[in-house]
C-alpha cells in the first residue's frame, strides 16, 4: 500500500520504470532485433559467474564516491571534486606500493590511507575557497577535476612511470595489491570496506551529533547559525569526510586485481556517476548500496548488449539521463501525492469520528 511516507520510494521506482520503458521503445526503433537486444540487457549479467562479477566490480567503486557526495551534499555543498579525490587517490595508492615497498598487509593498509587523506585534502579546497573568499564550490571543483587529471599525470610520469610501456607507471607490487576473494573472479576486499563505508556513512549522518548538525546546515543554514552551530566547521567537516572516502575508494580501486598499474590517463567518471547515485537515493548513504548495484546491473547488461547486437552501449547514457531528469523534477507525480494526502486526511478524520 503507497502511503505519504513511501511515496518518495515510489517516485523514484516509478523514474527508473519509466527511464527503462523509453530506453526500450528507442531499442526498437533503432535495432534490427530489439527483443534479442533487451534479453541480453535485461538478463545478460545473470547468466554467468563471470557477468555477475563484473557487476559486483562495477558497483565498489560507485558506492564510495556515492556515498561521499550523500555526505558532502547533505550540507548543501555542490562540490564535485570526489572526481578528482578519486583519481589523485588511486595514484598516491600506486606511489605509496611501488615507492615504499612495505611488507604485505601492511603495504594496502598504508597506501589506501594515504590515499584518503590525499582524497580529504582535495575536496577540502573548494570548501576553503568558499569559505575565505566567496568562490562558488560548484565552479572551483570542477576545475579542480582537471587539475587533478593532470597532476596526477605528471607525477605518476616523473616518479614511477615504467620505460618499457609509456604512460603507465610500474607495475603494482604484490605485497600491496587486493588479491581477489573468489577464484575466476575478480571480486576483493573492497566489496566489503565499501559496503562498511556506506553502513557507517548512514550511521554519521544519522546517529551522531556531528552528523545531525551537518543535515541541519544543509536544510537551513541561516537557522543552524542561528542556533549556535558552527556552519563554517561544519561545513569543512562534511567535504573532508567525503573527500576521505572517495579517495579511499581510488585507492581501494587501483590495488584491486582489475588494474596492474596506475594508467589512468583520463577521468574515470565515477565522481559524476556519484552524482546520479545521491540524487536517486536522496543523499542516505546506506541506498548507495542497491543504487551502485542498479547502475552497475545496467552498465553491465549495455556492455553485454553492444558486444552481441547492434544497439551501441550509448542506450546508458540515455536511461540515466531521463532517471535524473524525472528525480529531481519536484512536481512528477504531485497531483498523485496530493491525492494520498487528502486519502490519509479523510481516514483519519473518519477513525476520529469512530473513536
Amino acid at each position: 500500500m503507497i502511503n505519504t511516507k513511501n511515496f518518495t520510494v515510489f517516485r523514484r521506482v516509478f523514474s527508473v520504470f519509466i527511464a527503462l520503458l523509453c530506453s526500450f521503445v528507442i531499442i526498437f526503433l533503432v535495432s534490427e532485433e530489439p527483443v534479442f537486444a533487451i534479453v541480453q540487457l535485461v538478463t545478460g549479467p545473470l547468466r554467468s559467474v563471470r557477468n555477475m562479477s563484473n557487476v559486483i566490480e562495477t558497483m565498489i567503486p560507485l558506492i564510495f564516491t556515492g556515498t561521499g557526495v550523500c555526505i558532502m551534499f547533505s550540507a548543501n555543498q555542490m562540490n564535485l571534486a570526489c572526481e578528482g579525490s578519486f583519481h589523485l587517490g588511486g595514484l598516491v595508492a600506486a606511489m605509496c606500493a611501488i615507492m615504499l615497498g612495505l611488507p604485505p598487509f601492511i603495504s594496502p593498509v598504508i597506501a589506501v590511507a594515504a590515499a584518503g587523506i590525499c582524497g580529504a585534502f582535495y575536496t577540502s579546497i573548494p570548501a576553503v575557497l568558499k569559505i575565505k573568499t566567496g568562490a562558488t564550490e560548484l565552479v572551483s571543483s570542477l576545475m579542480l577535476n582537471y587539475i587533478s587529471l593532470w597532476l596526477a599525470t605528471y607525477l605518476m610520469m616523473r616518479f614511477i612511470r615504467d620505460p618499457g610501456v609509456g604512460a603507465a607507471s610500474l607495475p603494482i607490487p604484490d605485497s600491496a595489491a587486493l588479491h581477489a576473494l573468489i577464484s575466476g573472479t575478480r571480486i576483493h576486499i573492497g566489496v566489503i570496506v565499501a559496503i562498511g563505508a556506506a553502513v557507517l556513512g548512514e550511521l554519521f549522518l544519522y546517529r551522531t551529533k556531528a552528523g545531525y548538525e551537518i543535515r541541519l546546515v544543509g536544510e537551513n543554514e541561516a537557522f543552524a547559525r542561528y542556533s549556535g552551530i558552527n556552519v563554517v566547521k561544519v561545513i569543512f567537516l562534511s567535504q573532508l569526510i567525503g573527500g576521505l572516502i572517495a579517495g579511499i575508494g581510488g585507492g581501494i580501486e587501483i590495488l584491486g586485481p582489475i588494474y596492474s598499474r596506475f594508467s589512468w590517463t583520463s577521468l574515470l567518471g565515477y565522481g559524476w556517476d556519484a552524482v546520479i547515485i545521491c540524487t536517486l537515493v536522496k543523499k542516505k548513504p546506506l541506498y548507495t548500496i542497491p543504487a551502485a548495484l542498479f547502475l552497475a546491473y545496467l552498465r553491465t547488461g549495455a556492455s553485454i548488449m553492444a558486444r552481441t547486437t547492434d544497439v551501441t552501449l550509448e542506450i546508458v547514457q540515455i536511461t540515466q539521463g531521463i532517471i535524473i531528469m524525472l528525480a529531481v523534477a519536484e512536481k512528477f507525480l504531485e497531483g498523485y501525492r496530493m491525492k494520498l494526502v487528502e486519502k490519509e486526511a479523510k481516514d483519519n478524520l473518519k477513525k476520529g469520528e469512530v473513536l
